[in-house]
């Protein structure tokens, strides 16, 4: 479990293909605290440490975890959010976030607004219950953000100067792909209705 508060953009130094699995090598300053089977969110995707050696680490992507994310366009020299699980005693100063990637969004749009930046992002749902609400929260790129204009097939965030530089932000324009978590209450909640009839099926 994690709160999508990103602790570092680390920096990919190197990727290697095996069968359907991609090997992925990081470089971050906290290599030296991590243990091999730890838990870690990459742009909001749960990975498993399997290797570390001096300054590096490296996790491993499956094939499901790259069609239902943007891990497979990764290149050496790529920014990747990176978030520790939680601890159960501490604040939880984002949301619930589960490291469960639901799908990919393609952002269309980034405003600059007066040392803040707007990103517009539009996805078509895969499922009835991944939407956004007004005010909302969501995962973008394993970043917890509130959601502003929430309309069925896109939504908006607001970034502020110390996200926009501490996080791979930085990087996204228009046509960058992303990776989104929808909150979870929302999630359930939407089944829910579904599951009664309360909403339109897809």
């Amino acid at each position: 479990m994690f709160t999508g508060i990103v602790e570092e953009a680390a920096t990919v130094v190197a990727l290697e293909k095996e069968k359907e699995n991609l090997h992925i090598t990081m470089e971050c300053s906290f290599t030296d605290e991590l243990k091999i089977d730890q838990s870690i969110s990459h742009n909001g995707v749960c990975l498993t440490v399997v290797k570390t050696e001096g300054k590096t680490y490296t996790v491993t992507a499956i094939q499901e975890t790259l069609i239902k994310s943007n891990l497979g366009d990764l290149k050496p020299g790529d920014k990747v959010n990176l978030e520790r699980s939680a601890k159960l005693d501490g604040r939880l100063d984002g949301h619930l976030v589960q490291g469960h990637v639901d799908q990919t969004a393609l952002c269309t749009k980034v405003e600059e607004s007066e040392g803040s930046w707007y990103f517009t992002f539009e996805y078509e749902p895969l499922q009835a219950d991944y939407v956004t609400v007004e005010k909302g929260s969501v995962c973008v790129n394993g970043v917890s953000l509130t959601v502003v204009n929430s309309q069925a097939k896109s939504f908006q965030v607001a970034i502020i100067p110390f996200t926009y530089e501490m996080t791979n932000f930085h990087q996204i324009k228009a046509g960058t792909k992303v990776n989104l978590e929808f909150d979870i209450i929302g999630k359930y909640i939407a089944r829910i209705l579904t599951q009664m009839g309360l909403t339109d099926k897809k």
